[in-house]
């Protein structure tokens, strides 16, 4: 059986990626049953320790209103990212992993949770306690998630993902990649509407 798959390399604190989440959502609801589809976590700030200065964060900002203006996505600027914030994205996608060693089929809503608090709620997803309330509203045990997301299977799990992304050649989120029996091959690199993808994808469905 020739299998297709579609890798989606994200970062739940991507700004770009939470542009990009109606697109995906729509991809997996419209080619779910037709392939199969997976994510890797790709790292976007993974163990950064030092708080993040004022000229930084309006740098982002400025990101966060350009996703918003192209992608009609909701953001609250006012207050994002207070002063002290240690931008991070190691926590968020651990608990990502997290998800997915006890359900799978978690790991997509949990994801979409984790960028709806960070960037319409302003809850700080790097911390523990935030991830491992989002588990429970997602349906996962809140006491079995805090166990698999501190351990070290998680935390080597995670690491993984990262490094597999780099080696597959993809600095920049979100990417999507459609693999089967003859290779791989970028759909896209960075955010393209729904519309603009759906021909490669029917393409290479009757391929």
């Amino acid at each position: 059986m020739n299998e297709k798959t579609l890798w989606y390399i994200a970062d739940p604190m991507c700004s770009w990626c939470w542009g990009f989440s109606p697109v995906i959502e729509a991809i997996r609801c419209e080619y779910g049953v037709r392939l199969k589809m997976e994510l890797l976590l790709g790292g976007l700030r993974p163990g950064t320790k030092e708080p993040m200065p004022s000229t930084q964060r309006e740098a982002i900002l400025r990101h966060w209103q350009a996703v918003h203006r192209l992608t009609g996505q909701p953001f609250r600027f006012e207050g994002a990212m207070p002063s002290g914030f240690i931008y991070d994205t190691e926590p968020a996608s651990r608990g990502v992993v997290a998800a997915s060693i006890i359900n799978s089929d978690t790991v997509f809503p949990f994801f979409k949770a984790v960028q709806s608090a960070f960037y319409i709620e302003q809850q700080d997803v790097t911390t523990a306690v935030v991830l491992t309330r989002l588990a429970a509203d997602t349906g996962l045990d809140a006491h079995h998630f805090l166990q698999v997301f501190e351990s070290d299977i998680a935390r080597s799990q995670t690491l993984g993902h990262f490094q597999e992304a780099r080696q597959w050649g993809v600095h920049g989120f979100p990417a999507v990649i459609m693999q089967d029996a003859t290779g791989c091959r970028v759909l896209t690199g960075g955010y393209r509407p729904l519309e603009e993808l759906r021909l490669k994808l029917d393409n290479w469905l009757k391929g």
